[in-house]
C-alpha cells in the first residue's frame, strides 16, 4: 500500500482532533505552576465553549488617580510581615485600590495589563447575587422564600425540588457536595470533568443528593449558584450575560467587554466563569460600596446590598463552629470575614478578590494565579484579609 494512502487519513485525523487534543492538554495543565498566569488570561483559548462578548459601556468611567504608596508591612497572627513579599508570594496578577472614588494604586504582573481579561472564578457568584436582587425588585422572582421547583419544573423529584432561593443564596441548601479541589474524586472536580466532556450544568445539578436539612448549615456548594442562574434565566427569558449587560455592565462605566465560560448548550457558568479586566471588577466593588448606586442611579436595591453582606442566622456567622464548614461568615453570595463585621468580600479560588470596606470608603480588586492555593487555601485567604486591612489602616492614617 502506498505511503500516500496511509498519510492522508492520518493527517486528516490529526487536523480534526488536534484542536481537541490541545484543548484537553491545556485543561489538564490549567493550574500548572509554569503556565497558570498565562492560562488565567487566555481562558477563551483554552475552553471550547465561550459566550458571546458582553459589550463595554458606551460611556466608560475612568477613575481619577491619586498619589499613593503601599504600606511596607502587614500584620498577620501577631507578626509583622513584608507586604510586597506577600503580594509576590501569592502570585498577584493585578491590584487596584480605590479610596473615596479615586484610584490610589494600579499595578500588574505576570503578563497582565489593564486590558487583559482575567477569570475571576467564584467572584462571579457575587455578580449573580446582584442580578437576583434586581430580578426580585422587578417582580420577576416573587420571594427569596420561593422553592426551586416553582421556577424550574424539571427539578421536581430532584434534591433541589424544595430548596428555597434564600438557602441557595446563603450556601445552606443541604445538598451533599465536596468542593475540595485537591481531591480528584470531589464533586467539584467531577463537575469540571463532566462539563468538559459535554454534560450540561442542568443535568449535573439534577444528579446531586441531599445531605442535611436546608437552612441549618453553611456549606459551600458552587452548583447552588448555578441553580440560581437557571432560575434567573427562566424568569428573564435571556442568558445571564444579557441580563448582566442590561442591568449592571452597561450602567457602571465598564471599560472593556467580558465573557463567560459556558456549557455545551451555551448556558453561562455563573458559578465561576466570568472573565473581565481588573478595572471593571473594581467598579463592581465601588457599586457595592455605594450601596448599589452609581452616580445617582440606584442599580441594585440598597436593601439587597445590605442583606448581601449581613449574615442573618447562627450558621452564617463568622466562626460558626459546628454549624459551618467555613471560617468566614456568609451573606447573599458575599463573604463576611468578621472581627469586625464591617467589611466584606467576593472571593474566587486562586485568590481573586473584590474587597469592600464601607467604613473607610475603600475597595480593593485583586486577580491572582496562586498555584499554591489548593495547599494553602485558608492560610492564603486569611493573609489576604490581613493585607487588605493593613492597606485600609495605612490609608486611614495617611490619606484622609
Amino acid at each position: 500500500m502506498s505511503i500516500f494512502f496511509i498519510l492522508i487519513p492520518a493527517i486528516t485525523l490529526l487536523i480534526i482532533y488536534m484542536p481537541k487534543i490541545i484543548s484537553l492538554y491545556r485543561l489538564a495543565n490549567l493550574y500548572n505552576k509554569r503556565t497558570i498566569a498565562r492560562n488565567f488570561i487566555n481562558i477563551d483559548k483554552i475552553f471550547k465553549n465561550i459566550s458571546p462578548l458582553i459589550p463595554a459601556s458606551d460611556e466608560p468611567y475612568i477613575f481619577e488617580k491619586k498619589e499613593f504608596e503601599l504600606p511596607e508591612k502587614y500584620i498577620f497572627d501577631g507578626e509583622e510581615l513584608d507586604l510586597k513579599m506577600g503580594i509576590k508570594h501569592f502570585h498577584t496578577d493585578g491590584l487596584i485600590i480605590l479610596h473615596q472614588n479615586k484610584m490610589l494604586f494600579e499595578q500588574y504582573w505576570n503578563g497582565n495589563t489593564k486590558d487583559t481579561k482575567h477569570i475571576c472564578f467564584s467572584v462571579s457568584k457575587s455578580y449573580l447575587s446582584a442580578l437576583i436582587g434586581i430580578a426580585i425588585n422587578e417582580g420577576l422572582i416573587e420571594s427569596v422564600y420561593d422553592k426551586v421547583s416553582k421556577y424550574l419544573h424539571d427539578f421536581t423529584g430532584t434534591a433541589y425540588e424544595d430548596v428555597k432561593i434564600k438557602n441557595l443564596l446563603q450556601m445552606s441548601s443541604g445538598i451533599k457536595f465536596n468542593e475540595e479541589y485537591n481531591d480528584f474524586k470531589s464533586d467539584i472536580n467531577k463537575f469540571s470533568r463532566a462539563t468538559a466532556s459535554g454534560k450540561s450544568f442542568r443535568d449535573f445539578a439534577k444528579g446531586l443528593k441531599k445531605e442535611r436539612k436546608q437552612g441549618t448549615f453553611n456549606h459551600y456548594v458552587s452548583i447552588d449558584s448555578q441553580v440560581l442562574a437557571m432560575i434567573l434565566e427562566s424568569v428573564t427569558y435571556m442568558p445571564i450575560r444579557e441580563y448582566l449587560y442590561k442591568k449592571i455592565w452597561s450602567k457602571i462605566g465598564t471599560e472593556s467587554d467580558a465573557f463567560y465560560i459556558t456549557d455545551r448548550p451555551g448556558f453561562d457558568m455563573a458559578l465561576g466563569g466570568l472573565n473581565a479586566v481588573l478595572r471593571d471588577y473594581a467598579k463592581f466593588g465601588q457599586l457595592y460600596l455605594n450601596k448599589g448606586s452609581w452616580f445617582g442611579e440606584q442599580i441594585i436595591p440598597e436593601s439587597w446590598v445590605n442583606k448581601s453582606h449581613t449574615p442573618d442566622a447562627p450558621h452564617l456567622m463568622p466562626d460558626a463552629g459546628e454549624l459551618s464548614s467555613n471560617e468566614w461568615g456568609y451573606g447573599y453570595q458575599w463573604w463576611v470575614p468578621g472581627d469586625p463585621m464591617t467589611d466584606f468580600t467576593a472571593h474566587g479560588i486562586f485568590n481573586q478578590f473584590i474587597y469592600v470596606n464601607p467604613i473607610s470608603n475603600v475597595v480593593i480588586a485583586k486577580t491572582s494565579s496562586n498555584h499554591r492555593f489548593r495547599s494553602e487555601r485558608e492560610y492564603s485567604k486569611a493573609c489576604h484579609l490581613a493585607i487588605f486591612r493593613s492597606i485600609v489602616k495605612h490609608i486611614n492614617d495617611n490619606y484622609q
